[in-house]
C-alpha cells in the first residue's frame, strides 16, 4: 500500500507540474506551483480514505474536492468592467484537481490520459481562440459597448450632458445607457462619463461624437474607448 501511495501521489505531482508548466509559460495567475499543489492535494485527500480501508469513501471525498476547488478557482477570476478574466485558469485548476483525484484513487493511467487531454485542449485551442477573437473584433454586426469621457467646466456640466445625449441619439444604432458626473483632477472641472450601447460596432460614429463634443466651449478633453 505504501509503494502504491508513493506512486500515485508522485504521478499526481508530475501531471500537475505538466499542466502548470503550460500555465506558467502563458503568464497566468495560477501557474506551476498552484497546479502542482492542487493536483497533489486532491490525490492526498482521496488516498486518505483508501489508506484507512474505507472502500466507499474515495467517491465521497472526491465530491468534496470538486466543491472545495470552486472556492480556489473563484479567487483567480477577475472582473474588469464588463470583461471577465481568469475563467480558463479556474477551469484548469478544476481539471488539475480531477487529475489528482484519479491518481489518488488508484487510476494513474487514466489520470495521465486526462492530463494529455487537458494539455492538448489548452495548447491547441489557444490559436483558434485568438483567431475567433480577432474575427469578432473586426466584425461590425455585433453588439458593442462604449464609454465616453469628457472633462468640462463645472458650470458647463449640464450643457455637456445634454449635448452628449443629443449627439448619441443622432445615431440610430446607439443609445446612452448611463450618464454620470465625477469630480475631475483639476479644480473647477467635472468629468462626465457616458456608457453607450450600440447594436453594431461603429467606431467611426464614436469618433465623430467625440470630435463634436471636443469643440464645445468649456471642454478640456474628451476621449472614448470600446469596452467590448
Amino acid at each position: 500500500m505504501e509503494s502504491n501511495f508513493i506512486l500515485e501521489v508522485g504521478a499526481a505531482l508530475l501531471m500537475g507540474l505538466a499542466i502548470g508548466v503550460e500555465r506558467q509559460f502563458g503568464q497566468h495567475p495560477a501557474g506551476l506551483r498552484t497546479n502542482a499543489l492542487v493536483c497533489v492535494g486532491a490525490a492526498l485527500f482521496v488516498s486518505l480514505s483508501r489508506l484507512m480501508g474505507d472502500a466507499g469513501s474515495p467517491t465521497r471525498i472526491a465530491a468534496q474536492v470538486v466543491s472545495g476547488i470552486g472556492f480556489l478557482g473563484g479567487g483567480v477570476i477577475l472582473r474588469e468592467g464588463i470583461n471577465v478574466k481568469g475563467m480558463t485558469t479556474a477551469a484548469t485548476l478544476w481539471c488539475s484537481a480531477a487529475v489528482g483525484t484519479l491518481s489518488g484513487a488508484g487510476f494513474p493511467l487514466e489520470a495521465l490520459m486526462g492530463t494529455l487531454v487537458i494539455l492538448v485542449t489548452t495548447v491547441s485551442l489557444h490559436p483558434l481562440s485568438k483567431w475567433i477573437d480577432k474575427r469578432c473584433k473586426e466584425a461590425r454586426n455585433i453588439d458593442t459597448s462604449y464609454m465616453l469621457r469628457a472633462v468640462c467646466d463645472e458650470q458647463q456640466e449640464g450643457i455637456i450632458r445634454t449635448l452628449i445625449m443629443r449627439h448619441i441619439d443622432s445615431h440610430p444604432n446607439m443609445v446612452v445607457q448611463g450618464l454620470s458626473t465625477q469630480a475631475a483632477d483639476q479644480p473647477g472641472r467635472k468629468l462626465v462619463i457616458a456608457n453607450i450601447y450600440s447594436s453594431i460596432r461603429d467606431d467611426h460614429a464614436m469618433q465623430d461624437v467625440m470630435s463634436r463634443i471636443n469643440i464645445e466651449p468649456g471642454i478640456t478633453s474628451a476621449s472614448w474607448e470600446r469596452l467590448r
